[in-house]
């Protein structure tokens, strides 16, 4: 159902991929727009390895919450660590894009922890993670995108 990497040279692990995936701060979330325009926007996210899920979170309207409303598949993206191998002068690039299908967190405890522990990767203490959700934690949602298929390669940027 999902084309695979044309140049296997390119290609990287799957754990590679992953490692990218969780070391990343931010990526670029694709949906389905507004007359068959794509939507694509820069988010902060989590990743968690053992459910298979990102989770990130995002206002209670707009523009994202009515396309994934509409269609619940997206496409998520990062890209990073970059390296200068000895005998190249142009850096090399991994990137990995991930499918899937995302959702609403309902409300309630999950919801709440689960924006907790996305603070936690941005934030530099609990005490303002506890104080910021305390003050607009309300505002916002939770949204996961359950992993479908994920893939990933390097590529030398020239």
């Amino acid at each position: 159902m999902f084309r695979t990497i044309r140049k296997k040279k390119n290609e990287i692990s799957i754990d590679t991929a992953k490692a990218l995936l969780q070391s990343s701060r931010r990526g670029v979330l694709a949906v389905n727009g507004d007359d068959g325009y794509s939507y694509a926007i820069p988010i902060n996210y989590i990743y968690d390895d053992d459910a298979q899920k990102i989770y990130f979170h995002g206002a209670r309207a707009g523009y994202k919450v009515d396309a994934l409303r509409a269609c619940d598949k997206v496409c998520f993206t990062v890209y990073g660590n970059e390296t200068i191998k000895e005998e190249d002068w142009a850096p090399f690039v991994q990137s990995v894009v991930v499918f899937g299908r995302c959702h609403l967190v309902e409300s309630g405890a999950r919801a709440t922890t689960l924006l907790k522990r996305f603070a936690m990767k941005y934030y530099p203490s609990e005490q303002l993670v506890d104080e910021e959700i305390a003050h607009a934690g309300k505002a916002v949602q939770i949204f996961e995108i359950e992993v479908e298929y994920l893939s990933g390669k390097e590529i030398q940027e020239r």
